[in-house]
């Protein structure tokens, strides 16, 4: 691997919250930037969220670590429940970025990125796929990725980057990711 290579992360930010919640704990932003730069030679990388009003010092941490924020609109559904849902964005930037970067780090567990996957592999421009919960996760993606072994499960890096409580951040990260 050059150590200079450029590669990009695409981050589906709803499922990565949502499906590290389910496994009981919370994930340290900034930690996990760091980790995509240092060890995956990430230069940019996107969180695809649904974008919620009330969320801005939120946001404005997010940025300040270093991601790329792009929002989708999002629906409340039945009882409230917030849906914003990023597919089609995270797959049209994957796709209008890919000449910039040498290889693609995905993050997400969702289903519906098995072409962009398969796509991605076949062309030998991904780097790594990061499935948030490895107890819940769909199939087609260990499916597009073959025997290529691009595979890590988020629950293996808890003790790497679990968020930890501290007096200046607590507050700002606490709410999470809609």
């Amino acid at each position: 691997m050059n150590v200079n290579q450029n590669n990009y992360a695409f981050i589906d930010g709803n499922n990565l919250y949502l499906a590290i919640r389910d496994c009981g704990w919370k994930l340290d932003y900034g930690r996990f930037r760091v980790y995509l730069k240092e060890k995956w030679k990430v230069t940019k990388a996107y969180l695809f969220i649904g974008y919620v009003h009330s969320n801005q010092k939120l946001y404005q941490a997010l940025k300040l670590q270093g991601y790329v924020l792009i929002f989708k609109p999002i629906v409340a559904s039945d009882g409230d429940k917030i849906k914003g849902n990023v597919d089609a964005e995270m797959v049209l930037q994957t796709m209008i970025d890919y000449p910039e970067y040498a290889e693609a780090v995905l993050v997400t567990g969702d289903g519906d990125f098995y072409c962009l996957v398969k796509y991605l592999q076949e062309k030998k421009k991904l780097r790594r796929l990061f499935i948030p919960n490895r107890y819940h996760y769909s199939v087609l993606l260990r499916r597009a990725l073959g025997e290529s072994g691009k595979i890590t499960f988020m629950n293996d890096l808890r003790g790497l980057l679990e968020y930890k409580k501290t007096p200046l951040l607590s507050g700002v990260l606490q709410g999470g990711l809609q």
